[in-house]
């Protein structure tokens, strides 16, 4: 027998859309200017930025299995997720002002313990609503199409954040007029407050029912850690597809993340101006916004796993043919990063289209109640993906002899050795090509189809 779904209304799916606003902004801007604003505003040396950056997000991984599980539990007893996603809207703008704040004339040392502890927080607020807000889709949605549905329009709007703040950020941050210190603090505070206010719409998209007529009992901190990590590991245990899914997800991001890190990089040492990255952000979103519904319609006729496929296919290919950047850098390179717009667009839009219907899966097999912690261990694989990704980065740049400076010498110009740029065009192209490569592996291992996600048993 198969399922009625119900339609979502259209004030609904843009409420929920609207969330992307936010959670689109906060990944590109942090992994976009956060390692270049370390090594080359506050002179920090270009492995230090990485850990600073990795151990930020290593907290995130740390937090979201156990705000997912808290996510199930605020469901449970008050009968909504939305006060969790309330509080990490408010909380977001403060603490990613502070971030991008640090005072001019800091010690490195000082300004790398500061960027660390504001962008720990940062990142703690961000996860306060990005967990329940991936957990949503489940309970808004109640069919495959619908959810692609839903889905299909939030990349739409993550899309365009992309744009928005990829190609807007550097372009406020520039009207600091040579002041490094004005120029980040401006793009901070409009940018954080744009990210927290399109999170603060969303948050109220979260549907309000009646608590549980017994709620989970509570335990202490530890016991609640422990039993979180435990939830966890339990649902990697029993959902393949979410295993498969992940693994594909985290891989992607890796890559992903590491060409977001390197694009700033690539406009100024390969391109030769730092504002080709806003032009590299046109190139990369704009074909995005146009081809991301194509994309649910590629889904509804083939499936979505194999539209998945073909993104990430078409992604790779792109990348691997700016390896030319070695020998011919030049504005060709806008072609294939348009291609790579494309692809990228299907591989966010139909993974996300994926999660609620491995999270539907699982509870017909498994029982209610564990949205939230598929969406904490989803947004720790996302992000453990994108801090790997300028990991990899501070990486390559420390080995192949990338020179940190602080404002100061920026303005007054400075040059960097060819090894050096070579670890960058690399970095943006056959690096992440391979990594695309290895990710098919585990998609290949996704076996559910619409005939699982809709079929009543």
């Amino acid at each position: 027998m198969i399922a009625t779904e119900q339609s979502l209304s259209r004030a609904t799916v843009a409420r929920y859309a609207v969330g992307s606003l936010g959670t689109g902004g906060f990944a590109t801007l942090p992994g976009l200017v956060l390692v270049y604003y370390l090594t080359d505003s506050l002179g920090v040396a270009a492995i230090v930025a990485g850990v600073v950056v990795t151990v930020a997000k290593v907290w995130d991984v740390v937090i979201d299995p156990v705000i997912g599980a808290r996510s199930d539990r605020m469901l449970a007893v008050r009968g909504s997720r939305r006060p969790m996603m309330l509080l990490g809207a408010l909380a977001l703008p403060v603490f990613f002002l502070l971030t991008f704040a640090v005072p001019p004339g800091t010690p490195a040392a000082a300004a790398a313990v500061w960027v660390l502890l504001a962008f720990v927080l940062t990142a703690t607020a961000f996860s306060l609503f990005q967990v329940p807000y991936i957990a949503l889709p489940a309970e808004l949605a109640s069919g495959y199409d619908q959810r692609t549905r839903l889905l299909t329009w939030r990349v739409v709007v993550l899309t365009f954040a992309i744009l928005l703040f990829g190609a807007g950020g550097p372009a406020l941050r520039s009207l600091g007029g040579g002041n490094a210190f004005a120029g980040y603090f401006l793009m901070a505070l409009v940018a954080g407050v744009t990210i927290g206010a399109g999170m603060l719409v969303s948050a109220f998209v979260a549907p309000r029912g009646l608590p549980a007529a017994e709620p989970p009992a509570r335990e202490s901190i530890v016991a609640t850690v422990r039993s979180n990590y435990a939830a966890g590991v339990r649902v990697l245990r029993d959902s393949q597809p979410f295993r498969a899914l992940l693994l594909t997800f985290l891989l992607q991001g890796l890559a992903t993340g590491l060409m977001l890190a390197g694009a700033n990089y690539v406009a100024t040492w390969v391109l030769h101006s730092e504002d080709a990255v806003t032009f590299l952000f046109v190139a990369l979103i704009g074909p995005a916004l146009i081809v991301t519904p194509l994309w649910g319609v590629i889904a509804r006729r083939i499936g979505k796993e194999r539209g998945f496929v073909i993104a990430s296919v078409l992604f790779g290919l792109a990348a691997q043919s700016m390896v030319a950047l070695l020998w011919a850098p030049g504005a060709w390179v806008y072609a294939p990063v348009a291609l790579a717009g494309a692809g990228y667009a299907g591989m966010q839009s139909l993974p996300m289209a994926m999660l609620p219907d491995v999270i539907s899966h699982d509870a017909r097999r498994n029982g209610e109640g564990r949205a939230g912690t598929f969406g904490g261990m989803w947004t720790a694989g996302e992000t453990t993906g994108m801090a790997l990704g300028a990991t990899v980065l501070s990486i390559v740049l420390a080995v192949s002899g990338y020179v940190s400076r602080s404002a100061a010498v920026a303005e007054a110009g400075a040059s960097q050795p060819a090894s050096a740029v070579a670890g960058i065009a690399l970095s943006f192209s056959l690096v992440p090509a391979i990594i695309i490569a290895i990710s098919l592996v585990p998609l290949a291992r996704y076996r559910l189809r619409k005939g699982d996600i809709d079929v009543v048993v």
